[in-house]
């Protein structure tokens, strides 16, 4: 399955969807079925894919997005943050990889009381939930797409963003930083 394949896939959940800014894990179950009527080796080769995306959005930039949006994130809460926003589909994954801030267009800065935060966590498990679904066998899911998934970074890719110092915030996501630190 090449990237074109993957969001189809990804667009074809969120159309089951109603509101997949509040509910990524309604996407992430009408994908896991959609992916449950592939092959295994399909199944597996959107999971490499996902971490193909997962890799490239390692960014300072989108990271400090997330931080902002969620009130702090962690890196499991930004792998978690980047499983939301594949949710959104590949119009919006696209355009927060050019610019993160783009993202002040997408998410709603008040949060209902109880409000968990933008996270797709679901989402990052929908290949290896379906490809148990078909074959029984989730741990050659895994094996399957760490032979041929890139390594992610060690550091971020870009430039340091200091997630405590409101002026670097603000310099680097200023639609951001009004809606999160000024609100």
């Amino acid at each position: 399955m090449d990237r074109d394949g993957f969001w189809k896939a990804v667009e074809g959940a969120r159309e089951t969807v109603d509101d997949t800014v509040a509910d990524p894990d309604g996407v992430a179950d009408a994908l896991t079925r959609e992916l449950g009527g592939l092959t295994a080796e399909e199944i597996a080769e959107f999971g490499i894919e996902l971490a193909r995306l997962q890799v490239e959005s390692y960014r300072w930039d989108l990271w400090a997005a997330a931080y902002l949006i969620n009130g702090g994130a962690s890196e499991d809460g930004f792998d978690s943050f980047r499983g939301w926003l594949v949710a959104q589909g590949r119009e919006i994954w696209e355009a927060a990889l050019v610019d993160p801030d783009s993202l002040a267009d997408v998410v709603d800065e008040d949060r209902p009381d109880g409000f968990e935060g933008f996270d797709g966590e679901g989402m990052l498990h929908v290949g290896s939930h379906a490809y148990k679904n078909v074959t029984g066998d989730e741990a050659a899911y895994w094996k399957a797409v760490e032979a041929e998934a890139p390594d992610t970074p060690d550091l971020p890719l870009g430039q340091e963003i200091d997630f405590d110092n409101e002026d670097d915030l603000h310099d680097h996501l200023p639609r951001l930083a009004v809606l999160y630190l000024e609100g």
